[in-house]
């Protein structure tokens, strides 16, 4: 199994891309009113020790778009800082579209 997290000959941790996609994914799906992580996805760029994301996400029909990006970021943000040792610089919720269906069997059945 290959090792994520790894510490280099300075005794720095270095993270695996993989790690950081895991965190915001999942700190983007426990946000009640996602929908789904949709276009692109998930873009990460890291710059020294400052995180710079973006996310394209799907909300559900009938809720604040404004208030899901904004948990999105909040969850994003305290996620990241609480479990690497990096910092969050900016954080973008792209909003490209609605789901009307909590869950896409729903939708099949309709």
């Amino acid at each position: 199994m290959k090792n994520l997290i790894n510490i280099d000959s300075d005794g720095d941790i270095v993270y695996g891309n993989h790690v950081l996609l895991s965190i915001v994914q999942l700190a983007t799906q426990e946000i009640s009113g996602v929908g789904s992580i949709s276009g692109k996805g998930v873009k990460i760029d890291v710059v020294g020790d400052t995180v710079n994301v973006r996310v394209g996400i799907n909300v559900l029909y009938g809720v604040s778009c404004a208030d899901v990006a904004f948990r999105i970021q909040s969850n994003i943000k305290r996620n990241v800082e609480t479990s690497t040792t990096y910092k969050v610089g900016k954080i973008d919720v792209n909003i490209l579209g609605v789901d009307f269906h909590e869950n896409n069997s729903e939708a099949n059945t309709l």
